[in-house]
């Protein structure tokens, strides 16, 4: 029994951040920000919206298009690595937002790999026979932890949320097979060094600004290549397929370099490779929910189509996800 996504959705938040609007406040340029990165824009929370106010929008959504009450979810899954509060969850959040009053609900941390990692965990759950329908939630309002002195880091970064709803597939399709990474060695290259119990917030802290993100570029850049490609093309081989049977490649959005690299080394052709972070930038854990429900509503995707889905984040932790589309349950 295979685990299967019935429902998508996304949200972002109304207000936008242009690279002209970054030009006012660090020393950049439009024209540097998308020959990097390919950025054009990217969404940012007004005041007082969290990660769990986009997370109960994407929810509501999802039981919206799928036709049933929060009172049928039995596991709300979020990915974040920008919760509300350190306790309780922002799953815990939503799930009394909706008012998902018979299911349990948790947060689980893998930076720009949170979504595949709680999508991972969700479909064992359905797996396992002892849960029907599990939400699963990517997330993160990274502007809350962004330094906007830092040039290397406020210009990739932007706010969003997207969401599936899983299932139990009655054929043999859905998620087929992943490939899920970590390397604990990586964790100097991309973090947020304060605010946990190693270095809780103190004056030092802020003065030092350990509590925005911090990355080694280069490093992340040429990890985040190999890493994806390797665990996406095993993945293929694994199930028996090539690049060429693919009919959307899905990856995280870090950098449009970066997925134009990383199809290529699957053998994917450019015209099925998903791209979007021109207009959202880099939404963590949000990137793939959201590119893959814009991939649905375009209609990108048929009943019976290979999807590959792909991430690179910080820990370092990577994977890949194979799946056959269908949405029949």
């Amino acid at each position: 029994m295979n685990a299967t996504i019935t429902s998508t959705a996304h949200y972002v938040p109304e207000k936008v951040l242009t690279n002209s609007d970054l030009e006012k406040l660090v020393d950049t340029s439009d024209e540097w920000i998308k020959s990097r990165v390919g950025i054009n824009q990217r969404h940012v929370v007004s005041d007082g919206e969290a990660s769990s106010d986009m997370s109960t929008k994407v929810a509501h959504s999802l039981l919206e298009k799928r036709g049933i009450s929060a009172a049928n979810i039995d596991v709300i899954i979020i990915g974040t690595v920008t919760p509300d509060h350190p306790t309780p969850s922002t799953a815990a959040i939503v799930q009394n937002n909706i008012n998902a009053e018979n299911a349990w609900a948790f947060d689980l941390s893998a930076a720009c790999s949170g979504f595949l990692y709680a999508l991972e965990t969700g479909a064992k759950f359905i797996e396992s026979g002892q849960y029907k329908t599990i939400m699963v939630i990517g997330v993160d309002t990274m502007t809350s932890i962004l330094d906007f002195e830092d040039r290397e880091t406020c210009i990739i970064f932007g706010d969003g949320a997207g969401g599936v709803i899983l299932e139990a597939s009655k054929s043999n399709t859905g998620i087929l097979g992943s490939v899920l990474k970590t390397d604990g060695s990586g964790a100097e290259s991309l973090n947020v060094l304060a605010g946990g119990s190693k270095y809780p917030a103190s004056p030092t802290t802020i003065k030092n600004r350990q509590h925005y993100i911090k990355q080694d570029g280069k490093k992340v850049f040429k990890f985040a290549i190999k890493r994806m490609s390797d665990v996406s093309t095993k993945l293929l081989e694994d199930n028996g397929l090539a690049g060429k049977d693919i009919k959307l490649f899905i990856p995280h959005q870090a950098n449009k370099r970066i997925i134009e690299a990383t199809g290529e080394r699957c053998n994917i052709p450019l015209d099925r490779v998903m791209i979007n972070i021109d207009k959202y930038g880099n939404t963590t854990a949000g990137t793939i929910p959201i590119a893959l429900n814009e991939a649905v509503e375009s209609n990108l995707i048929s009943n019976g189509d290979y999807i590959l889905l792909a991430a690179f984040g910080s820990g370092f932790t990577w994977g890949s996800i194979l799946i056959k589309w269908d949405t029949m349950v």
